[in-house]
């Protein structure tokens, strides 16, 4: 595992607690909220990277930690374990049946505090991987007015799945349709791990509020950390660990899109450099 003693220098670590349960939160920047959960393994270098983009950009961003080793590269083998320990750990639903994840509801209520303490209209709420499709699930706190939905990898066993309780779905459904919602999403074209399938069944779900972006997985960074490498292997996190930061790059240009929808939605500054 390769730990980068810096990689967190400018956020302060803040343990926040939401109904008795405590994690650690790094936050950085001022504006409005957002919340960006890392993917699979963890807070990685290049999930802090997007972080801050976000913070420079004009936002509050709220980096909670939720597996993993914050600020590190693990090696595969390592990933690999902290992934299997999330899929038998209570706060999650990682196959099918499973329903919402019990972590979103914490989200929720780490939203909830972030909006009472940043203001503006709302909150944004951006998922990578495995916690991809929380962003949508936290929109049943009124807070959330902006979540992004990135390559999401849930549940495991179906690629056609959504993660989602039935009375969750047509109550995101409804809150969508009620306050005009849209909710952006991104994958590439070849991602094994977050299928068309999936992307269509958002679409059933939601209509036309549903935004998908798909990208052509021969654009995606073509080495990414070992994690990625070795267990991944196929083009998935778009904004992170398959981004090619090079102006005008197609990862780049969803970057700036997703910045852009935050500030159509939250107000900011787009100046991600």
């Amino acid at each position: 595992m390769t730990t980068e003693p810096d990689a967190l220098s400018d956020f302060t670590a803040r343990l926040v607690d939401v109904d008795g349960v405590s994690k650690t939160v790094h936050v950085s920047g001022s504006g409005p909220a957002v919340v960006l959960m890392p993917e699979m393994p963890g807070i990685s270098p290049d999930v802090v990277r997007f972080a801050r983009w976000i913070r420079d950009a004009g936002f509050t961003v709220h980096l909670p930690s939720l597996f993993g080793v914050d600020g590190a590269y693990p090696t595969a083998a390592h990933g690999e374990r902290i992934m299997r320990r999330a899929c038998v750990s209570a706060e999650f639903r990682v196959f099918a049946g499973g329903g919402t994840s019990p972590v979103v509801s914490w989200l929720r209520g780490l939203a909830a505090q972030a909006h009472a303490e940043c203001g503006g209209p709302g909150v944004g709420a951006i998922g990578l991987c495995f916690t991809g499709n929380f962003a949508l699930a936290m929109a049943l706190e009124p807070a959330v007015v902006a979540p992004v939905v990135n390559h999401p990898a849930l549940p495991l066993d179906d690629p056609g799945g959504l993660e989602l309780s039935p009375e969750d779905a047509v109550a995101l459904r409804d809150r969508v349709e009620r306050d005009g919602l849209t909710v952006l999403a991104y994958r590439f074209d070849n991602d094994r791990w977050c299928t068309g399938q999936r992307f269509a069944a958002y679409r059933d779900l939601l209509g036309d509020a549903f935004d998908g972006r798909v990208l052509p997985g021969h654009v995606a960074n073509p080495n990414p950390p070992p994690f990625f490498r070795e267990l991944v292997a196929c083009p998935h996190s778009v904004v992170t660990a398959h981004l090619v930061d090079e102006e005008g790059h197609p990862t780049v240009r969803a970057r700036d899109e997703i910045l852009a929808f935050l500030a159509g939605r939250l107000g900011g500054a787009v100046s991600p450099r």
